[in-house]
C-alpha cells in the first residue's frame, strides 16, 4: 500500500514537472526565435489595448517576453508558483492559468493605454500569486491557510507590481492577473466563503 502510495506521487510529481518544463521550455523557444530570426516583431501579437486585433494577445502575450533580463525574471516565480498551485491538483494549475491569463488579458485591454504593448507571462505569475494568497481564505483549511502565510511571507513584495509604478512593467496585466486568480481560487474552493 505505501509502495503504491509513493509510486502514485512519484508519477504525479513526474507529471508536474513535465508541465513545467515544457511550457518553460515554449517561453523560452519562441523568446529565441524572437530574437534571433523575427528581429522582436512577434511582440506585436501582445495585448494592444483598445484595439479589436489586439485582443488576439490575451492569447499570445504570455509566450512573449522583451528581453532576457524579462524573461529571465518571469522564469522563477512561473515555475515556483506554478508548481505550489499544482500542490492540491495538478488540474488547478490549468484552470488557475487560465483564468489569470484571461482575466489579466482582458482587464489589461480595457484599461490599458492605446500606445502600448503588453507582454509577459506575469499576468499568469501574479494569478498564481493571488490564487495561493486567498485559497487558504475560501477554503479554510490548514494546509491551504499554511500555504497562503508561505506564500505571503516569501512573494508578499509582489503586491506592489500592482501598482503603476513604472512605465515599462505593465501593472495592468499584474493587478488584472491577480484578480484572476483569486476569482479561480473562489471558485476551485470546496467550501464557498460568502
Amino acid at each position: 500500500m505505501v509502495k503504491q502510495n509513493l509510486q502514485a506521487i512519484g508519477g504525479e510529481l513526474k507529471n508536474q514537472v513535465k508541465i513545467l518544463a515544457t511550457l518553460v521550455s515554449v517561453f523560452w523557444i519562441v523568446f529565441i526565435l524572437n530574437e534571433l530570426i523575427f528581429s522582436r516583431r512577434l511582440n506585436a501579437f501582445g495585448i494592444l489595448p483598445h484595439s479589436f486585433i489586439g485582443l488576439r494577445g490575451i492569447l499570445f502575450a504570455p509566450f512573449l517576453h522583451a528581453n532576457f533580463y524579462h524573461i529571465t525574471a518571469n522564469t522563477v516565480p512561473f515555475i515556483v508558483l506554478g508548481w505550489m498551485v499544482m500542490l492540491r491538483n495538478t488540474k488547478d494549475f490549468y484552470f488557475v492559468s487560465f483564468m489569470s491569463a484571461l482575466v489579466g488579458g482582458l482587464g489589461t485591454w480595457l484599461v490599458g493605454r492605446a500606445d502600448s504593448v503588453h507582454i509577459g507571462v506575469s499576468s499568469v505569475i501574479f494569478g498564481y500569486f493571488g490564487y495561493l494568497l486567498f485559497r487558504g481564505y475560501f477554503e479554510r483549511s490548514f494546509v491551504a491557510i499554511a500555504i497562503s502565510i508561505t506564500i505571503a511571507i516569501t512573494y508578499g513584495g509582489l503586491i506592489w507590481g500592482v501598482l503603476p509604478t513604472n512605465a515599462y512593467i505593465s501593472w495592468e496585466g499584474h493587478l488584472f492577473g491577480f484578480i484572476g486568480g483569486i476569482i479561480a481560487a473562489k471558485f476551485l474552493s470546496p467550501s464557498k466563503v460568502a
